[in-house]
């Protein structure tokens, strides 16, 4: 089983409300057979549009594991590449005010938790980034909680996601592959299959 008790990194701000899946991830990238080197496609044409100034570009940012956003995260389209995308550009969590639903549901399929705050936490989260890229924030699932240097704020999650996460039963091949002994102790009494090894 593989917890996500808590998520510790430099925090990346990204901007903006209704960031949607084909801002993501461009839908031009959705042709490929495995989500292998999406993370280099992720928010293509508004870096490109920006011109070296968008949040993923920005040099103090490289390296970044935790993404502030705002309001609505993730609405658009269901493409799960969206969080694969940025899962693989590095980010191994999301802050923000809301987040859309599939997307928030993709996300836990992964393992990467998103977490709600108010509009002000929001802000203050992007602002102090922006201030002091180099200091990590510290997302805590347990407690609910994220501090950064002295600053420490609320956040939330439902009970359900949060204690899949806190518990690892998000991980679905990691139950499966945990319970293999019940399995094939099953499989062998059931007449109509042949458990082979």
């Amino acid at each position: 089983m593989t917890q996500v008790k808590r998520v510790s990194g430099r925090g990346i701000p990204l901007k903006g409300d209704d960031i949607d899946t084909d801002r993501i991830i461009p839908a031009r990238f959705l042709r490929c057979v495995t989500f292998d080197g999406l993370g280099e496609q992720v928010f293509a044409d508004d870096r490109t549009q920006l011109d070296g100034q968008h949040a993923f570009d920005q040099p103090q940012y490289q390296g970044a594991e935790i993404l502030v956003v705002n309001r609505n995260f993730g609405c658009g389209s269901s493409r799960e590449h969206a969080p694969q995308a940025i899962a693989r550009w590095g980010i191994k969590a999301l802050i923000g005010e809301s987040f859309a639903e599939i997307f928030f549901g993709n996300c836990v399929a992964m393992g990467v938790p998103c977490v709600t705050v108010s509009s002000d936490v929001a802000n203050t989260l992007q602002d102090k980034i922006a201030s002091n890229p180099q200091t990590p924030l510290i997302l805590d699932l347990e407690t609910l909680t994220v501090t950064m240097a002295e600053f420490a704020a609320p956040v939330a999650i439902a009970p359900g996601p949060q204690q899949m996460f806190v518990n690892g039963t998000w991980d679905a091949c990691g139950q499966l592959v945990s319970q293999a002994a019940s399995i094939q102790q099953t499989a062998a009494q059931l007449p109509y299959i042949q458990w082979q090894r």
